[in-house]
């Protein structure tokens, strides 16, 4: 509709509601222990893959809380958090579902003897960096090697980052 002098008047314009929009937060954890890197190999899609410790925020848990649990529950190791490596936003192709990551870098502490992990989880690795780079066609996702490149370049933010308020 215009007004007297032509203009357009946009006040009764169809206006779409904004979607719900929500992407999937997600922890992972380096740990790194003599120059190697703690990885799990994995079930995922149909396919035998390679991943850090890494999975989802659940409700009422910190981003810190949920990267000590999903390395305990994928590795069978107890770490002790040291850094913020970096946030990593990424969409998959096959399925257009977003993720927001959160990684932190770790040290070990002691392997839980006897430890059953979780569901998918085929085993644990040590790799060298090298190793887990050769093994490109079967990360996880593109987040596996950006995360670890991230930390090899130097990545290390405070802790102080990440805050869970009352």
């Amino acid at each position: 509709m215009d007004d007297m002098a032509g203009n357009k008047d946009n006040s009764q314009m169809h206006t779409q509601t904004p979607r719900f929009w929500q992407p999937d937060i997600t922890v992972a954890t380096v740990v790194v222990h003599h120059g190697r890197l703690l990885c799990v190999e994995e079930q995922a899609n149909g396919a035998l893959v390679i991943n850090q410790p890494a999975g989802h925020l659940e409700p009422d848990e910190s981003l810190i809380a949920a990267a000590l649990r999903e390395t305990r529950e994928e590795t069978g190791w107890n770490v002790r958090i040291t850094h913020v490596i970096g946030f990593y936003q990424w969409q998959t192709v096959e399925t257009g579902k977003h993720y927001l990551r959160v990684a932190f870098a770790a040290e070990p502490l002691d392997e839980i003897a006897g430890a059953v992990l979780d569901e998918g989880i085929e085993r644990t690795l040590w790799l060298s960096p090298q190793e887990l780079q050769a093994q490109a066609p079967r990360h996880r996702s593109p987040l596996v090697w950006k995360v670890v490149a991230d930390y090899l370049g130097g990545s290390r933010h405070p802790l102080t980052l990440v805050q869970q308020l009352p």
